[in-house]
């Protein structure tokens, strides 16, 4: 016997519609990602175009046989472009149409061989030169090398395809199995490990190594210290190097402090990360999205998007969106679909301005002492706290915090500083942790490196100037700055 039964239930869900996972998406996005998303949508979107929204009225004879009613109806949805919401906080229209100002795409039009920088709407066009210096990835600079080593076609594609697996810290990535590199290039492992071998005496030295130990070696050989003492830890002692166990060094060596000394310095002077500095990604200048400025007493949040083009749809498009006659109705359907997407991405654009300088200025107002006296005035302050003070959501928040930087009197500031968590002093006073991470580093700075202060020995002395820390607290703090331990930090 087969029984049937129909249940009705009811339950909530949150969809997000197009325009809000766009505008999610832009709003993550710092701001030269944001000119390259731009430059991305100017080439998908055919409809979409750079320059100042204008007004056309054409002759009679160049007007279109006018459409039905419905039609009509239709293509107008399609076509109310930028009808912002009215709102009563200090972004009137104005503001914002000279934030969509920028040059006239006809200059370009008109000659397709000419070029023209586009100036900043400032007037002083210092603060916005951007440095436009080409430097070659670790990559290209490791492939112009190894094409100038005398190997066949096979064992260049083997280098190749090694370095195409170096990390940016210049190591290899840990993931990469020589023998399936064999197996894949039909070779042994051991013509796999002399072309690494190669790499690894390219420029930078030490660069494709799988490990520190393997990085150092190289530098020391390329030098060729193979029969140094230094060599020698590194060989067949790095373990207890690595864990400063000194004296099991001195003693399987033969050796007195002076002479380890000695080795351990040339050791130290080696690159740990080859990857880094000059092919470093994060040594890229730091373009800010924000600068807070204080003019006549005042601080003054401007949002650093001189070089974002102003947006609008093409007339062209929509002309032809209108012309029945012309155009059938799967190509007029093709237009709405783009003129939507553009519609969507312009109305983004201007939320995106809206939201950011709407987080910018809640953080300046509750870091105000941080903006007019300096760093050492940082206050305790969650993403919670701006959240609810600017009536949007915690997430909105963080995605304008994440990878967004700041241009103030006392340098640039990743936004995320600016947030961070509060204890109380003995006192009653709320300080920032960032404040109590500070005076950690100065504490560990000042010590004896021959007798570093232990976690337990840092929360006493920071429980004597009125911080009730706990040694684990200290701990967390500690690792938070990329400090190691008491007994990593001993010198001899």
């Amino acid at each position: 016997m087969i029984n049937l039964s129909q249940n009705i239930k009811l339950s909530m869900e949150q969809r997000l519609t197009p325009q809000q996972i766009l505008l999610s998406t832009l709003l993550q996005l710092p701001l030269l990602s944001l000119e390259q998303r731009i430059k991305s949508e100017l080439e998908v979107n055919p409809v979409l175009e750079e320059g100042e929204e204008q007004d056309e009225n054409p002759d009679e004879e160049d007007m279109i046989e006018e459409p039905d009613d419905d039609e009509i109806e239709e293509i107008s949805k399609e076509l109310e472009l930028l009808d912002q919401p009215k709102n009563n906080d200090e972004y009137d229209k104005k503001e914002l149409e000279e934030a969509q100002a920028d040059a006239d795409l006809e200059n370009y039009l008109n000659d397709d061989e000419s070029f023209e920088i586009r100036i900043p709407r400032d007037k002083n066009e210092e603060e916005f030169e951007r440095p436009e210096i080409h430097r070659p990835s670790l990559p290209e600079h490791l492939m112009e090398q190894l094409h100038m080593l005398d190997l066949d076609n096979r064992q260049l594609a083997i280098g190749e395809y090694l370095i195409w697996n170096i990390r940016d810290d210049g190591y290899l990535d840990a993931s990469l199995n020589l023998e399936t590199v064999a197996n894949m290039f039909e070779t042994d492992v051991q013509t796999v490990e002399k072309i690494l071998k190669k790499i690894q005496f390219l420029d930078p030295t030490g660069v494709g190594s799988r490990d520190l130990r393997e990085c150092l070696m190289v530098q020391l050989e390329e030098q060729g210290k193979q029969d140094t003492i230094a060599y020698k830890i590194l060989k067949d002692h790095f373990d207890d190097f690595k864990n400063k166990h000194y004296e099991k060094i001195m003693e399987a060596l033969h050796i007195d402090k002076e002479e380890l000394q000695k080795n351990i310095d040339i050791i130290v002077k080696l690159n740990p990360k080859p990857g880094e500095g000059e092919f470093d990604a994060r040594s890229n200048y730091i373009v800010p999205d924000f600068i807070v400025e204080k003019i006549d007493d005042k601080l003054v949040v401007t949002l650093n998007d001189w070089n974002i083009p102003p947006l609008r749809i093409s007339n062209l498009y929509k002309k032809m969106l209108m012309d029945r006659k012309k155009y059938d109705k799967e190509t007029r359907k093709y237009i709405r679909k783009k003129v939507e997407s553009a519609r969507w991405f312009i109305t983004s654009i201007w939320q995106r301005k809206i939201t950011m300088l709407k987080v910018m200025e809640a953080i300046v107002e509750k870091q105000r002492e941080f903006f007019e006296k300096g760093p050492e005035y940082i206050k305790p302050l969650t993403m919670r706290e701006i959240a609810e003070m600017i009536d949007m959501d915690i997430s909105t928040v963080s995605r304008v915090a994440n990878g967004k930087y700041v241009q103030t009197d006392y340098g640039v500031f990743e936004l995320k500083y600016f947030f961070n968590e509060k204890i109380e002093t003995e006192d009653g006073e709320e300080i920032s942790t960032r404040r109590i991470k500070q005076r950690i580093q100065e504490i560990i700075d000042a010590e004896d490196k021959h007798k570093p202060l232990s976690d337990e020995k840092i929360a006493e002395i920071l429980k004597k100037e009125g911080f009730p820390i706990a040694r684990r607290t200290v701990a967390k703090y500690r690792e938070q700055l990329q400090i190691p331990v008491a007994r990593l930090r001993k010198e001899l």
